[in-house]
């Protein structure tokens, strides 16, 4: 019977997601126009937001812009960084690590659309901003029919199904590497969740803060290592990645549409730009202009794209093995062990740990806030809330021991679902963020620290409460 349904559910997911993909790079080419490359020429403003001190006053309890880019990236990064790539390369032959790179630099502005209209119509919660599609849907286009679609597909995508896939790898990484009992795994996992998502956004800000540079910075290091080691191999390697991308040169079976779509599919799976889930981690974000965080949140694409991914293909490319026959993780593991020995499974096992368990963290909030926006404060939003984090943990044991065929078929159909809905309401909104980038950029010309005024676009001030 669950064959039965992930097969329907498939074969709806691949013709869907085969039009997404080209609605997400149309989208993406269209405000690259609109806003005269925003991803591009504002890379240096970026960086220099990202390190900005911030104004966080002592005790009080708000999100910081660096918090709210970690947990946006604790999302991000996960098993797309590790497997997917993997697979892209074994699917698509290595010309699909250049589609990748391509959709991140052309789906990077999608995102920053996305994240400075969450930032622009967000609303006020408990402990910290709150927002995202569904409220920027409902508060920008009056359509809470449509805003809810959004919501319920999310949960059921980041807040459930593909919390149940990021601890299942985690499970599978640590069995095969060190022969783990998947019981007490799941367990110590579910344990391990229970302790940071019941602590609310503060306390998953705070445990994103310290793990993602960490996570990040480690495989760096060790894909730097690799490169270094290998540095005569490298314009070997980037000579088969380009003429397999454009069809010179044929391998591993690729063909330049298979290389294309895979490379696309890979690069938005993980990146995630134009999803509409990077959105619900910046609007939490204090900030004095919602271009800030849109800046910031574009930089969150090439870092899991251009640096995270990109470190997996070379250490894949570099070992030589990428048309060995393995596929996914082992794939990984096989390439890094062939670079360092034995050590390498265990390395992408406890890789896997931060970057999966990261993406459970990321991945639940993005599911709380939009419960808190289906209750649309009433007295059981609470109760809902409380009630949602038992469920995730409860997934969280089930996923690390079950089969997952059909997990994986439904995050693909609810990803479908929000994709689809998030970019149509961003392509109806974004004209509010190309003005708010305009606005940025004039205080910058004035040697301002940008500041946003309600007054700025004036006739949706009333949907803009948070700004003055």
């Amino acid at each position: 019977m669950q064959e039965k349904i992930a097969n329907i559910l498939n074969e709806i997911n691949e013709p869907m997601g085969t039009v997404l993909v080209f609605v997400l790079s149309i989208t993406g080419i269209w405000f690259t126009i609109r806003t005269k490359g925003v991803q591009f020429r504002l890379l240096g403003e970026m960086i220099r937001l990202l390190f900005q001190p911030s104004n966080k006053a002592k005790g009080k309890k708000v999100v910081s812009s660096f918090e709210a880019f970690t947990v946006s990236l604790a999302s991000r990064v996960g098993t797309g960084n590790l497997a997917g790539v993997a697979t892209a390369i074994v699917i698509g032959g290595p010309g699909a690590i250049f589609w990748m790179w391509v959709m991140a630099l052309i789906g990077s502005v999608n995102t920053f659309i996305e994240c400075t209209l969450a930032q622009l119509f967000k609303s006020r919660g408990k402990d910290s901003f709150i927002g995202g599609p569904a409220y920027y849907i409902e508060k920008g286009l009056k359509k809470r029919w449509y805003a809810m679609i959004f919501a319920i597909a999310i949960i059921g995508q980041f807040g459930m199904t593909n919390n149940m896939v990021q601890a299942n790898t985690i499970t599978s990484a640590f069995n095969s590497a060190f022969g783990v009992d998947p019981y007490i795994l799941a367990t110590a996992l579910t344990v391990l969740t229970v302790l940071v998502i019941f602590g609310g956004i503060q306390r998953i800000a705070k445990v994103c803060s310290v793990v993602i540079p960490f996570m990040a910075l480690g495989y760096l290091a060790i894909a730097i290592w690799v490169i270094a080691t290998n540095i005569t191999a490298i314009p070997s390697v980037l000579s088969i990645i380009v003429k397999n991308a454009f069809g010179f040169e044929q391998i591993a079976g690729g063909t330049v549409g298979t290389a294309i779509m895979m490379g696309f599919k890979r690069g938005i799976f993980s990146n995630e730009a134009g999803e509409g889930s990077a959105p619900n981690a910046a609007a939490t974000a204090e900030v004095t202009h919602p271009v800030k965080q849109g800046l910031i949140q574009t930089l969150g694409v090439f870092t899991d794209t251009l640096i995270v991914c990109s470190c997996t293909a070379f250490i894949i490319m570099c070992s030589g093995l990428y048309d060995c026959g393995a596929n996914g993780i082992e794939l990984t593991q096989i390439a890094l062990s062939s670079h360092i020995g034995e050590v390498g499974k265990t390395i992408i096992a406890i890789a896997i740990l931060f970057f999966a368990f990261s993406s459970v963290l990321g991945n639940y909030y993005y599911g709380e806030c939009n419960v808190e926006f289906l209750c649309n404060g009433s007295r059981w939003t609470k109760s809902a809330i409380q009630g949602y984090r038992v469920v995730l943990c409860i997934l969280v044991f089930i996923g690390s021991l079950m089969a997952i065929d059909i997990v994986w078929a439904l995050v693909d159909f609810f990803m479908v679902i929000m994709t689809a809905c998030n970019l149509i309401a961003i392509l109806l909104l974004g004209h509010y963020a190309i003005r708010l980038l305009k606005d940025y950029q004039q205080q910058r010309k004035e040697g301002k620290d940008p500041i946003y005024k309600s007054s700025t676009c004036p006739e949706i001030a009333e949907s803009t409460e948070c700004w003055e």
